[in-house]
């Protein structure tokens, strides 16, 4: 009879795999997640990994969203698939603000424009902003796409994928001495500050106001008493974070297995970075109701390894401490002081 059964299954199993897939592409295909959020501020988490491999975690990314507007910060490998897997769709970004130019943080560029292009027939190209030297960072990318464009073009047609939205147009802005502001539009403030990632200039990160809710991202930085001064007082600061006492581990592994660049490389990465507990006092120092880590190194693969990332950050700050996850989303609604949660893949 079990073999009956599974002889039964076997017949059946293309059509009812077929109707699973059709029921899924009818459910998937209306999913809009941004529909859903009410007037307020809200930061999804994207990205939360950093160069090196870590599974479930895509290269530095972070979703804002401000009424009805959505902006990206930093664009690291598999955030374009992130977004569309968290019910998000790239091609509703107004705009891409980049922290600093180093790969991982620019790796999904290219992705970002094309959804941009082909996901609402965009007729402009999607504006990245950045400090002074965006604009080579966008002439390579759209160089590289020029010829796949020509491809998308001849094979869709001008009215699905007109030629005018291809790529995306650089918009740069005086790397601030402390801060300033770059963008100022229907309620929504966003301040760019300057961060101690050196030798790696212009290095800035990026607060958010909007309707009386704010938050703060910081991008690669050192202890930063800039980046404390000018969040001061946010709801949630955004702060990228590195467990030293976990990466000179590696740096010793691949010491003694004869690596010795990767060895060197681990142990630099250290001197240019915030730990887990400088990030906790940093939040306590600025007021910030609740921290959220993400570019975390070393890989974290699951929650056990939390508490030995975290080290005693818990004890240096007195609000939440959240260690970012892919796929959550953060929500500051207009007009309250609550801080909701909520999980979109």
């Amino acid at each position: 009879m079990a073999i009956v059964g599974v002889a039964v299954a076997f017949a059946f199993q293309a059509r009812i795999g077929a109707w699973m897939f059709d029921r899924g592409v009818t459910q998937r295909m209306s999913v809009d997640n941004l529909a859903a959020l009410g007037d307020g501020l809200h930061v999804g988490l994207c990205g939360t990994g950093s160069p090196m491999p870590n599974l479930g975690r895509a290269g530095p990314c972070n979703v804002i969203v401000a009424g009805k507007q959505m902006y990206l910060v930093d664009m690291g490998e598999g955030a374009g698939e992130t977004l569309n897997i968290m019910g998000i769709s790239p091609g509703s970004a107004d705009g891409l603000f980049l922290t600093h130019f180093h790969s991982d943080h620019i790796d999904g560029i290219g992705p970002a424009m094309l959804f941009h292009w082909t996901r609402k027939s965009a007729t402009s190209p999607l504006p990245i902003h950045g400090p002074t030297g965006v604009e080579k960072i966008v002439d390579g990318f759209n160089a590289a796409y020029l010829t796949d464009n020509g491809y998308r073009i001849a094979h869709h047609g001008t009215k699905v994928v007109p030629p005018s939205g291809a790529g995306a147009t650089a918009r740069p802005f005086e790397m601030p001495a402390s801060k300033a502001v770059v963008l100022n539009r229907n309620g929504l403030t966003i301040t760019a500050f300057a961060v101690n990632h050196d030798p790696i200039k212009p290095s800035v990160g990026y607060r958010f106001d909007y309707k009386g809710r704010s938050l703060c991202i910081s991008g690669d930085t050192k202890k930063s008493a800039n980046l404390e001064a000018v969040c001061k007082g946010v709801d949630i600061l955004v702060h990228e974070a590195l467990q030293p006492n976990m990466v000179e581990k590696l740096s010793v592994a691949a010491a003694k297995n004869g690596q010795t660049g990767a060895a060197k490389i681990f142990h630099d990465i250290q001197d240019y970075h915030t730990s887990p507990e400088q990030a906790a006092e940093s939040a306590k120092t600025a007021g910030a109701g609740m921290l959220v880590l993400s570019h975390l190194v070393p890989p974290l693969p699951n929650k056990y390894f939390y508490p030995a990332f975290l080290g005693d950050a818990k004890s240096r700050f007195d609000g939440e401490i959240v260690v970012g996850e892919d796929g959550m989303m953060f929500s500051l609604p207009a007009g309250s002081k609550e801080i909701n949660r909520s999980r979109l893949m």
